[in-house]
């Protein structure tokens, strides 16, 4: 088997309008479907709305309303849980203008070395992540990969459990 890509990652969401107002209107990822889920597979009626926003790449962020299921919603650390995108620079800028501009939690710009990311809460109280390349100091896929083993591997010796 061979993993084409990402289609989409899922989350709950409180309110399905604020939730694309955030998503569609402040950020620009487009509603592209949505369905109703009256019936589980086992038989179990319920009363869920799934809603996915289209990401230029194909994939979907996707949301599900479900009001008739408990949900502890929290604000997330960046550490415990985020959703990272990709943006060009220049809407790094501009995105960061336009958060603080509404009024909104937006932090940053943070330099994470090959990347700088800014930082907002959607209605749910996740972390979403804009972040664009540096390229100067973004290496090849290979050297990133050596990079990325051998960190690992010196985290994991040093953190041992004897």
């Amino acid at each position: 088997m061979m993993i084409k890509g990402l289609h989409h990652n899922a989350y709950r969401c409180r309110n399905s309008e604020e939730t694309r107002k955030f998503y569609e209107d402040f950020l620009g990822l487009p509603l592209a479907h949505a369905l109703s889920i009256n019936e589980t597979k086992t038989g179990r009626k319920t009363e869920v709305l799934h809603t996915f926003y289209e990401m230029n790449d194909g994939s979907f962020l996707a949301f599900f309303e479900a009001p008739d299921r408990e949900f502890e919603f929290k604000d997330q650390h960046d550490f415990d849980l985020h959703i990272a995108l990709e943006v060009e620079m220049d809407d790094l800028h501009a995105m960061f203008e336009k958060g603080k501009k509404l009024g909104m939690e937006t932090r940053g710009i943070s330099d994470h070395h090959t990347i700088h990311s800014i930082y907002f809460r959607d209605p749910n109280g996740y972390v979403i992540e804009l972040t664009a390349k540096v390229p100067e100091k973004t290496p090849d896929q290979a050297t990133a990969a050596a990079e990325a083993h051998k960190m690992l591997r010196d985290w994991n010796d040093a953190h041992a459990v004897s």
